[in-house]
């Protein structure tokens, strides 16, 4: 009897032991997991020193994942490491608390219409995601659409498919090839290195450092011919501004027409405060007067916001602005007469 009893207890704690190893495993691959989705290539050693495993632990657990679908390939050699690839089907994901409530919102405002394409699966997908989502996060998302008001999409409309490569480049850091249609109809091939993806609420535009031109310049997505292709890495370069939405804002307004320099009837401090970031450049001249350097999509434009900051300024150049002025204030006065 003691015999058996002894037998019995050898037996549950060496399957307890084994539950509690299985565990462990699983829990690591789960934070394995996470991290090849947080970042596609990772060295062998880095992952060993993050999840605090051998070397050998990590290829065991790398086959164990492969097992259950997901395509980690791996190369040799003293740079060798292990990349997340794409398979047949689309394994699992793992979403934290906050990104399933972004990618929960970010769906509902592309079944709006924000992305040329993606309406019909992105009610699809939205549906299988709020169908998981835990009751707490379900009414987070609610609450958080009720604040949110969508304007119309702009006319220049994006392909899903085109943002989600350019994204991925970005992510990766791998170049990326691809043809340029500029503002005068020109075509040309690119070769760039890019940083990242700026949406302004009309446009979106690509950050990226020009191979040939050997500098930062700003491509309209839509003007990106969808076959693009990736090349090899790149070392990531410091971008060429801290705010990025400013840059491009800046570089946009300005490429738009030959910038105008405006003197303001007003302290740099006020003008600052009216004129929307990245729109234009103020200068002071003194404590009552600065200038303002600024462009737009057409002088009829410019002209038309320049009145509405509700701040005297004068405009001697460039003539077609100062026609557009007086042209705009002879309909004023017509208006009152």
């Amino acid at each position: 009897m003691r015999e058996a009893y002894a037998g019995l207890r050898t037996t549950t704690v060496l399957d307890l032991w084994q539950t509690d190893s299985m565990l462990q495993t699983s829990e690591r691959l789960l934070r394995m997991l996470s991290l090849f989705q947080g970042r596609r290539y990772w060295s062998g050693h880095d992952l060993a020193e993050r999840l605090e495993i051998t070397s050998r632990t990590v290829r065991r657990d790398v086959d164990k994942l492969r097992s259950l679908g997901y395509p980690i390939h791996a190369t040799s050699g003293v740079e060798g490491g292990y990349q997340l690839g794409a398979g047949s089907t689309l394994p699992p994901l793992l979403l934290d608390d906050e990104e399933a409530v972004a990618v929960a919102l970010g769906l509902r405002c592309a079944a709006t219409g924000a992305i040329q394409g993606v309406e019909e699966v992105s009610v699809r997908a939205l549906a299988k995601i709020e169908q998981l989502l835990p009751a707490r996060l379900a009414k987070r998302v609610a609450l958080m659409q009720t604040m949110i008001v969508s304007a119309p999409a702009g006319q220049s409309a994006v392909e899903a498919r085109t943002l989600s490569a350019i994204a991925s480049a970005c992510r990766d850091q791998e170049t990326l090839r691809f043809r340029y249609c500029d503002y005068a109809g020109a075509t040309t091939a690119r070769v760039v290195e890019p940083h990242r993806l700026v949406h302004t609420g009309r446009r979106w535009y690509l950050v990226a450092w020009d191979a040939n031109r050997e500098d930062w310049r700003t491509f309209r997505v839509d003007r990106i011919q969808p076959r693009i292709s990736t090349g090899a890495r790149f070392e990531a370069r410091q971008p060429p501004a801290r705010d990025l939405a400013a840059y491009v804002t800046r570089g946009v307004s300005f490429s738009a027409v030959r910038p105008a320099r405006i003197r303001m009837l007003a302290s740099a401090e006020v003008v600052t405060k009216r004129v929307p970031p990245g729109i234009g450049k103020v200068e002071a001249c003194d404590d009552s007067t600065c200038v303002l350097e600024v462009g737009a999509g057409s002088y009829e434009s410019l002209a038309m916001h320049l009145v509405l900051l509700g701040i005297d300024f004068e405009v001697r150049e460039p003539e077609e602005l100062v026609r557009e002025i007086r042209r705009i204030a002879e309909r004023y006065q017509r208006a009152i007469s």
